[in-house]
C-alpha cells in the first residue's frame, strides 16, 4: 500500500509518515497542495491520502476539491488530519468528500482506527 501524506510542517510530515510506516505502508510527501498535485501526477494514485487542512499556497480543502473533481483520484480514499476542531469544518470537509476526519494531536492507535474503518490497514 501506499500513502500520501500532505502537511507544511516538516516535523507532522515526519511523525505521520512513521506512524504509517509503521503499519507496512509507503509513503511519498507534499508540503501543501499545490505539491500533492503534482505527486499524483508523477507517482500516480496512491491507496489513500492524510491531508492537513491549513497550508500555503493550496490548503487540504481546495486540495480535497481538486482530487474529488479528478476522475482518476475522486473515489481515492482521503482523511483529513488536522488542527480544525470547528464542527463546521469536520461536516464541510465530510460532505465534500473527505472520508475521515482526525483532529491534531491524535496517536498511532488513533490513526490506526481511523484507516482500519476505511479498509486500509494492510493484513499482519
Amino acid at each position: 500500500m501506499r500513502a500520501l501524506i500532505v502537511d507544511d510542517s516538516r516535523a507532522m510530515r515526519a511523525v505521520i509518515g512513521k506512524m504509517v510506516s509503521d503499519l507496512g505502508v509507503t509513503t511519498t510527501f507534499a508540503a501543501n497542495g499545490r505539491e500533492a498535485l503534482e505527486q499524483l501526477e508523477a507517482h500516480g494514485r496512491p491507496d489513500f491520502a492524510l491531508v492537513d487542512w491549513n497550508m500555503p499556497e493550496m490548503n487540504g480543502f481546495e486540495l480535497l476539491l481538486a482530487i474529488r473533481a479528478d476522475v482518476r483520484y475522486a473515489d481515492m480514499p482521503l482523511v483529513m488530519v488536522t488542527t480544525e476542531t470547528e464542527m463546521s469544518q469536520v461536516m464541510k470537509a465530510l460532505e465534500s468528500g473527505a472520508n475521515e476526519y482526525v483532529m491534531k494531536p491524535f496517536t498511532a492507535d488513533i490513526l490506526r482506527d481511523k484507516l482500519d474503518m476505511l479498509g486500509l490497514v494492510p493484513a499482519a
